[in-house]
């Protein structure tokens, strides 16, 4: 992550992300931060905290899975 200093609930939304992203998506855990990591989803989310943590489960995780999807499209192109 970068030097942001991010609060407690936005530290836990992103926990809370990576568990339910790694659940949707038969992930582990460590394949599921590594993922965010090199995608930079974890930055994105603790970025973005405001507007994905008052919307629903699904919505987030296609949010969060388009995001990555795009970065990926992104690389190859």
């Amino acid at each position: 992550m970068n030097d942001n200093k991010f609060s407690k609930e936005q530290t836990a939304f992103l926990v809370y992300c990576i568990e339910m992203y790694k659940n949707k998506f038969n992930l582990s855990g460590s394949q599921t931060q590594e993922l965010f990591s090199k995608t930079g989803a974890d930055i994105y989310i603790l970025n973005n905290f405001e507007a994905l943590h008052t919307t629903g489960l699904e919505y987030t995780m296609d949010d969060i899975h388009g995001f990555i999807e795009g970065v990926f499209h992104a690389q190859n192109n």
